[in-house]
């Protein structure tokens, strides 16, 4: 009896905990057509040794078709093997086995939330955890800084950066705050206390850093996989890693990357610049990984055709599917477009955009910018590029009078001078209108720049300066974001309002200016939470683009839409008085007192 209450006394090993949560994830986190094709799937790509079953790297680049040339495939099995590990990361690197995979692939497909309560910042930390490495002097370096109190300031001056890189207190760098994430899944088995305490290394991120360059390879893959479905092979998208393709991939992901660091200055991303930069910059940066990992959850040898006499059903020809761009942009490009896809839902993106506008084709003209964008009752995006003006303005023609305009140039530019290239943008959901008395725009809009840094703006409620569409004879007429209406100042005025955070184009589409004012706190958009300082760009325009989210539903509403207006502007051209007799019609206006006498009425002829 005493032997039968110690068994019932022992406390579940690890192996036992691992293999009930496991069972737990493959019973509620998968269908059973989808476990039944992940156990075929691991069976035909596990190796063996001494009665292991275990996934290898290469296997796994070669099923997920990892391309070689982004030398992306040790970075996503370091991550796998430290995920693997689940709930017990502290044992992380494992070998991944079949119960590991379950863990794998519950978490990178975010089917855990079935079961575990905890959002995005738990899965969120675990995956820098997955892709950080620890630098042990760094460890050693701010555990003495913490024990000696608060640190000298830094003496050192430097070209102003990032907040994020200043020495600060990281709220998450504290040991005993174990993981969320483990903790809902030992809770959700009702383990003995025992087992939460974990191990203070793996349950703190001080001293974690994602190295740069690894960092750097993974925004690539990332990027590549944006527009992935979960039957899609990747190597459908061979094209984007060979020639301009791939050196567009490049320079996406340098420009995201400096969002997070800078890359020339620093090894590696620190546990704080990431949390801080993915909310708002990049909600759906690793959306991709759900697609591409659903595919061990497809197996090639389930025939779904087949009916339980084994006669075959006949089979559907193959939908062809649109291209994810269907137009051409010089802005615009698959590697922007997935940028974009990382804080805009890529449902309303891929194989959704059409180009409405394009400078370069229609002409750059407010006039033209009417007639492709008016009534499209969809969103859309703005895109605008440019050439940073020199530091010197100049006192003459156009350059000269768009800066008379400004009121005098007080912030830096925002970023290194030899990356002058320039891109701004905003989504804008509501249908594009001329401004008479008030913006127009909501809450749900979003300014942002994407080179040559990533950088989002989010609407706020301070005022409801969202978007102006000011046409001559408006005092500084143009497009602006986040400025006071052109309105609200006096003819008399000859500078233009720019609100804290703004984008202004002015009408002749020749130039634009973006400010940020981080010390106004903001207006109509947020100030940057990366960038925590002041700075204004002054650019000369080379393109402007406008997208129209929508299919061919929204096009047909505009071409209707223009088709009524043109008739009706017809019909006034054309409006008759009566008889059709222009003499009779000019005796009719001059009995009027509308022509005739001092009154020309203009020409009826």
């Amino acid at each position: 009896m005493g032997q039968s209450l110690s068994d019932e006394a022992r406390p579940p090993s690890k192996e036992e905990i691992t293999a009930d949560l496991a069972e737990k994830f493959a019973r509620k986190c998968f269908e059973p057509l989808e476990l039944y094709s992940f156990k075929d799937n691991f069976k035909s790509l596990a190796d063996h040794e001494q009665n292991v079953r275990y996934l290898k790297e290469d296997t796994i680049a070669r099923f997920l078709e990892l391309p070689d040339i982004l030398a992306v495939s040790p970075i996503v099995f370091h991550m796998l093997s430290y995920i693997g590990a689940f709930p017990f990361l502290q044992d992380a690197p494992v070998i991944l086995g079949f119960e590991q995979m379950i863990m794998v692939v519950a978490i990178m497909t975010e089917r855990y939330t079935k079961i575990l309560a905890k959002g995005a910042s738990s899965r969120r930390k675990l995956l820098f955890k997955s892709l950080a490495v620890y630098d042990r002097k760094l460890s050693e370096i701010g555990r003495q800084q913490n024990g000696a109190g608060t640190p000298e300031p830094n003496s050192n001056r430097h070209v102003p950066g990032f907040a994020v890189d200043e020495a600060g207190d990281d709220p998450e760098d504290d040991a005993v705050d174990d993981d969320e994430l483990v903790l809902a899944a030992l809770d959700s088995l009702d383990v003995n206390d025992a087992f939460k305490t974990g191990d203070s290394h793996a349950a703190t991120t001080h001293g974690a850093m994602i190295p740069t360059d690894n960092f750097r390879k993974l925004i690539m893959l990332l990027l590549l996989v944006s527009p992935l479905d979960a039957q899609e092979n990747l190597s459908s998208y061979a094209y984007r890693v060979t020639g301009s393709e791939l050196e567009d991939l490049r320079i996406t992901a340098e420009n995201i990357l400096s969002a997070f660091v800078n890359a020339e200055k620093s090894p590696g991303i620190t546990y704080a610049q990431f949390n801080k930069a993915l909310p708002l910059n990049f909600p759906f940066l690793f959306d991709g990984f759900n697609p591409l990992f659903e595919h061990f959850l497809f197996s090639k040898n389930l025939d779904l055709s087949k009916r339980k006499n084994g006669v075959s059903k006949p089979i559907t020809p193959a939908v062809l599917r649109p291209p994810l761009l269907q137009d051409k942009g010089q802005i615009l490009n698959l590697s922007v477009l997935s940028q974009l896809s990382f804080f805009i839902s890529g449902n309303e993106l891929f194989r959704r955009l059409r180009l409405l506008y394009s400078g370069s084709e229609a002409g750059f003209s407010m006039g033209s910018f009417e007639t492709k964008v008016f009534n499209w009752r969809a969103p859309t995006i703005l895109l605008v590029s440019g050439t940073r003006l020199s530091g010197s303005p100049s006192s003459g023609g156009s350059e000269g009078a768009f800066n008379e305009s400004l009121p005098p140039k007080r912030f830096p530019n925002g970023s290194l001078p030899d990356r002058d290239r320039l891109v701004f943008g905003a989504f804008v959901r509501q249908p594009w209108r001329h401004t008479h008395r008030e913006c127009f725009g909501g809450e749900d809009m979003l300014l942002f720049q994407l080179a040559p840094t990533h950088d989002v703006f989010p609407a706020s409620t301070l005022n409801r300066d969202y978007v102006a569409f000011a046409k001559p004879p408006t005092a500084n007429p143009g497009i602006n974001f986040g400025c006071p209406h052109p309105k609200q100042a006096s003819r008399h005025e000859s500078l233009r309002h720019l609100g804290p955070v703004s984008l202004v184009v002015d009408s002749s589409f020749e130039y634009g200016v973006f400010t940020h004012d981080y010390d106004a706190r903001g207006g109509a958009f947020a100030t940057s939470v990366s960038r925590k300082y002041n700075f204004q760009e002054r650019f000369q325009v080379d393109e402007i683009e406008v997208w129209g989210c929508g299919g061919d539903e929204e096009a047909r509403i505009q071409r209707e839409r223009w088709e009524w207006e043109a008739r009706e502007a017809e019909a006034r051209r054309r409006i008759n008085l009566g008889t059709g007799d222009i003499a009779a019609d000019r005796a009719l206006l001059e009995m009027a007192g509308l022509i005739g006498a001092n009154r020309s009425g203009g020409s009826m002829a």
